[in-house]
C-alpha cells in the first residue's frame, strides 16, 4: 500500500499559478506510476495528466496542455502539478492517484478506474 497526501490547494486569481504536491509514503514511490485528477461540483472525475514511474513520460489532456506541468522527485516520495495561466473552469477538487507498475519502462494510464492509490484532494478556487 502507498498513502498519498495532497497539499498545495487554494484561492487564486485567474490567469495566476498554483504548484499541488502529492507526498507518498508506505511503500516505494519509484514503484508507481501516477496521476492527477480533478473533479468539478456536478461533473465526474476527469484525467488531468500521468507520468510514468521514471518520470520520463508523461500524458496531459488537451484543455490543460501548455499550462500545466507533471512531475515527480522519487528521492522525496512527492510527485507535482505545477497549474499556469489558471482558468475558470480548472476550480475543481484535485486528486493524485498511483499504481503499482511491476516492471519498468513507461508505462501510463489515464483511466481512473487504472488507479488504486488515492489522495484527500485538494481545492483548487479560481476567482475571475
Amino acid at each position: 500500500q502507498v498513502q498519498l497526501v495532497e497539499s498545495g490547494g487554494g484561492l487564486v486569481q485567474a490567469g495566476g499559478s498554483l504548484r499541488l504536491s502529492c507526498a507518498a509514503s508506505g511503500r516505494t514511490f519509484s514503484r508507481f506510476a501516477m496521476a492527477w485528477f480533478r473533479q468539478a461540483p456536478g461533473k465526474e472525475r476527469e484525467f488531468v495528466a500521468a507520468i510514468s514511474r521514471s518520470g520520463d513520460t508523461t500524458r496531459y489532456t488537451d484543455s490543460v496542455k501548455g499550462r500545466f506541468t507533471i512531475s515527480r522527485d522519487n528521492a522525496k516520495n512527492t510527485g507535482y502539478l505545477q497549474m499556469n495561466s489558471l482558468k475558470s473552469e480548472d476550480a475543481a477538487v484535485y486528486y493524485c492517484a498511483a499504481r503499482e507498475i511491476p516492471s519498468s519502462g513507461s508505462v501510463i494510464y489515464t483511466s481512473n478506474y487504472a488507479y488504486d492509490h488515492w489522495g484527500q484532494g485538494a481545492q483548487v478556487t479560481v476567482s475571475s
